[in-house]
């Protein structure tokens, strides 16, 4: 643990759980400041951009900067960027991601209208039926390309979870029969962008999350250390049934920190983590 030097970091179920952070978060990441180490959001939530992000962490009293953020958001818009250029794009959208999206020069629509070759779903806060039957009647009628910022099931918040973008793909493929490319994590992207852009090797980083089938998932296709936190979705009895076990298991970030302190404190504090059931699996 103490040669990780980037830290790869879900945000909603590992570092904050609806509007607020989790116990020992803004800690944690102090810790790997005064350690030497750096951190870089990597988060499959496409409801904020990278301006909303840093002024939502002022707010909680985490100073950040534009480059500590790798979204699906913006997986998402390099890959139609690169591929859907020119074509009119359908947004199932928050209002927020599909103004990125035209800021950085895509054709980005919201109503039903001749030339559409590509549908765009991801978490929408203002989600209604009017919008699923859009997108269903464009993959129904016609073959549009159809892509998906992530494929999270359900998103955390205070009181327990709402469902995120890939309910709402499922709820489109049960009626459509089809199924999107999903861009963000578990996919690979969004680690590989954060070692190009730090230089650090695979060997030097850890991604750390609360979902299996995400965010460890993309650290294992990345060929990068994991490790999962109990704060969110993930249980135990899950972690021990997924067959991509995380090379570390601990309750929350606030145990996290104390195996990367310094190395004096790591050394004693590492007893007392095995008691509490942190382990490595």
């Amino acid at each position: 643990m103490r040669q990780k030097k980037l830290f790869l970091l879900d945000i909603d179920g590992t570092i904050c759980k609806g509007e607020g952070l989790i116990d020992g978060a803004k800690a944690f990441l102090e810790t790997i400041r005064q350690s030497g180490g750096q951190f870089i959001f990597i988060t499959n939530n496409a409801t904020r951009g990278t301006r909303d992000y840093i002024r939502f962490f002022r707010r909680l009293g985490v100073e950040t900067g534009p480059d500590q953020y790798i979204t699906a958001a913006y997986a998402t818009i390099q890959y139609l960027k690169k591929h859907c250029s020119d074509r009119l794009i359908y947004g199932l959208a928050t209002d927020s991601f599909l103004q990125e999206c035209r800021e950085n020069g895509l054709r980005i629509t919201t109503s039903l209208q001749s030339g559409i070759d590509c549908v765009l779903v991801s978490y929408d806060n203002q989600l209604n039926y009017d919008k699923i039957k859009d997108v269903c009647r464009l993959l129904t009628e016609g073959e549009p390309e159809y892509i998906a910022t992530n494929p999270d099931l359900v998103c955390p918040v205070e009181f327990g979870y709402l469902p995120d973008c890939g309910a709402i793909c499922n709820m489109i493929e049960t009626a459509t029969g089809k199924r999107p490319r999903f861009i963000g994590k578990p996919e690979p992207a969004m680690v590989e962008y954060a070692l190009a852009l730090t230089g650090c090797s695979p060997e030097q980083t850890l991604v750390v999350g609360d979902r299996l089938y995400t965010d460890i998932l993309c650290g294992v296709h990345a060929g990068v250390d994991t490790a999962l936190v109990l704060s969110g979705e993930a249980t135990l009895q899950d972690a021990a049934a997924f067959a991509h076990s995380p090379r570390y298991l601990f309750p929350s970030v606030k145990e996290l920190a104390a195996a990367i302190a310094p190395a004096r404190a790591a050394a004693h504090a590492a007893p007392q983590a095995v008691s509490a059931q942190v382990k490595a699996v």
